[in-house]
């Protein structure tokens, strides 16, 4: 993708849709936008013009959805799914309750603010797993249990139960951990329910950056390890409050590799109505963030070694000629998000990057795509072993423990996904996802979402359509299903205020860093 180039966003002020550039300026990547009635907004978009070229080179489109709940659709303002959308749920969102134990100035939503206690029945959240788990051509397989904090629901662990009834074999929680840490055997419940990962919020390694979890989270990680439940910490990353600890946050995972699983850094959504001065005051974008780790990790980690979401649509495409049926594929827009996997030998970090030919790789699958598929329409027999993926790993670099090509000859070819176990435990995945916010708004981007929210009302949301536009998807249907505070508090016999973890009610529990 060439800049500059036009597209569709949002006008902050109206929401009214209004044509967009994005271009090149000062090395950066801008979007610029005018409204005929609220004038001009610019903002960044990416924060380096050279990686975001490197980016654009692996976007790719993926079929669509085969069945749409939405026909006529005005993207973002339709969404159900549309028939607008490019992409399949890989991930489907829940919210189980925006209640929240604690009260974070950068968060999205929580009860007190709403004015209502939003909590879906568990029919109305089996309903959610089944329409999206028949979605075409691929039904979604993993779902994100989510909040506010999910841990405050006291039926958490028959919910977990109900999901996998209905044949979702991925279930992750996204906690802050608060109750991981108070309740020593919650992990091994939730395990013994279902999950598979905790989504651990995350923002710094000392107090100052992270005060709601600083002193729980080696309790966390403590319980969770004995639970056999991995993790994954989610830090928020703010420009001004914690970017300068990414690189820590990177080594505090290294040093808990037996139950980290990754750290998946989030660049922060400057949702509500915010000056422009505040807005690059906090502002980071993913190559921004990229760039900070390069410099706190002493190049161990580098720009070179993080690759936009829809690069590894070679896999799929491999995978799906040699099986003859659809796959998953990570057909996010390429500007979403960026990732690596890095190895631990000792103290050193090796990203995936340096022992693989990961470009030649993607390559090669691609082209052994189109030879299967000709093979097929020729009712010619594949030759398995004619497939050599030795050639793409130097095993001079690659860690000692284990064969890197045979478990990607395993998963590729045979279809066995037992070796890939070893990936991961031995394994980081470093990734980072930016939603977005009304002043970077690109409606391409939400067409090609895959990070998804389930309603009560059968609806299949766009996370940037489900948390930017809130007044007519978030709250306006978290309302319409929730139920006022006051008859939520006389209904349980308790008040929302007193949910509330302080440092006061941290101290007296006794937890300790």
């Amino acid at each position: 993708m060439r800049l500059p180039y036009k597209t569709s966003s949002l006008c902050p002020e109206c929401l009214k849709i209004i044509e967009a550039e994005v271009y090149e300026e000062n090395g950066r990547v801008m979007i610029k936008k005018e409204c005929d009635e609220h004038g001009e907004f610019s903002d960044v978009y990416w924060g380096d013009a050279e990686m975001f070229k490197k980016a654009a080179k692996f976007a790719h489109d993926g079929p669509g959805i085969f069945n749409p709940k939405i026909k006529d659709a005005e993207c973002p303002f339709t969404c159900g799914l549309c028939g607008l959308h490019k992409s399949q749920t890989a991930l489907l969102n829940i919210v189980l309750t925006n209640r929240c134990d604690l009260a974070c100035w950068y968060c999205f939503f929580y009860a007190r603010r709403s004015g209502y206690v939003y909590e879906p029945t568990i029919e109305q959240i089996r309903r959610m797993v089944r329409i999206s788990r028949d979605i075409k051509p691929v039904g979604t397989n993993a779902v994100q249990l989510t909040g506010g904090e999910p841990t405050l629901r006291d039926d958490l662990l028959e919910i977990i139960r109900v999901i996998r009834e209905e044949g979702i074999e991925h279930i992750q929680l996204n906690t802050n951990g608060i109750k991981l840490a108070l309740d020593s055997g919650l992990a091994i419940r939730l395990r013994e329910a279902g999950v598979n990962t905790v989504y651990l919020s995350f923002d710094g390694v000392d107090e100052a950056t992270n005060s709601k979890n600083f002193k729980e989270t080696p309790v966390i990680l403590n319980n969770c390890r004995k639970a056999d439940l991995g993790l994954v910490f989610v830090p928020t990353v703010i420009r001004t409050v914690n970017d300068h600890q990414l690189g820590d946050i990177i080594k505090y995972a290294s040093q808990n590799i037996d139950v980290v699983r990754g750290v998946n850094f989030q660049p922060v959504s400057l949702v509500g109505s915010m000056p422009k001065r505040e807005r690059e005051k906090y502002r980071i974008t993913i190559p921004d963030a990229i760039k900070k780790i390069e410099e706190q990790t002493d190049g161990e980690l580098s720009r070179d070694d993080f690759y936009p979401v829809p690069s590894v649509t070679p896999i799929s495409h491999f995978v799906e000629a040699n099986t003859g049926d659809y796959q998953y594929e990570l057909t996010t827009h390429f500007a979403c998000g960026m990732a690596t996997y890095v190895f631990k030998e000792g103290s050193k970090l090796i990203p995936i990057t340096r022992f693989v030919d990961v470009d030649g790789l993607f390559e090669y699958l691609e082209e052994k795509s189109e030879v299967i598929k000709k093979s097929r329409m020729k009712k010619l027999r594949v030759i398995k072993g004619v497939i050599d993926l030795r050639k793409f790993v130097d095993y001079e670099k690659a860690p000692k423990e284990f064969d890197v090509s045979k478990i990607l000859f395993d998963v590729l070819v045979r279809h066995d996904y037992t070796t890939l176990g070893d990936f991961h435990l031995k394994s980081l995945f470093i990734g980072m996802m930016h939603f977005q916010d009304l002043y970077n708004y690109d409606i391409e981007r939400v067409k090609r979402c895959e990070i998804h929210y389930g309603t009560p009302d059968g609806r299949i949301i766009p996370f940037c359509a489900f948390n930017v536009l809130p007044e007519i998807y978030r709250d306006k249907i978290q309302a319409e299903f929730g139920i006022p505070i006051e008859e939520w508090e006389v209904k349980n016999g308790k008040k929302l205020k007193d949910e509330i973890y302080r440092v006061v009610r941290r101290n007296k529990t006794g937890v300790k860093a």
